[in-house]
């Protein structure tokens, strides 16, 4: 389970800062697919920045919880 939260973890931290390197600089690519499903829902419009601080706050958030897990 450890190791799962930790995949998990470190793909929303890298979609989050790879989707707001691109929305501020506009040149890398965004590299995970589910990103574009973000672009279309029109509460998000506008708030790309924003988005992408969250996934990576979030992404970050998972990884460290997933350091408190104690090996079952």
């Amino acid at each position: 389970m450890k190791k799962i939260l930790e995949v998990v973890g470190f793909v929303l931290f890298v979609a989050g800062v790879s989707g707001l390197v691109h929305e501020v600089t506009g040149w890398m690519p965004q590299l995970f697919g589910f990103l574009r499903v973000l672009d279309s829902v029109d509460a998000l419009e506008g708030h790309e920045v924003y988005t992408n601080i969250v996934l990576a706050a979030a992404g970050t958030a998972v990884m460290l919880s997933a350091d408190r897990l104690r090996r079952v």
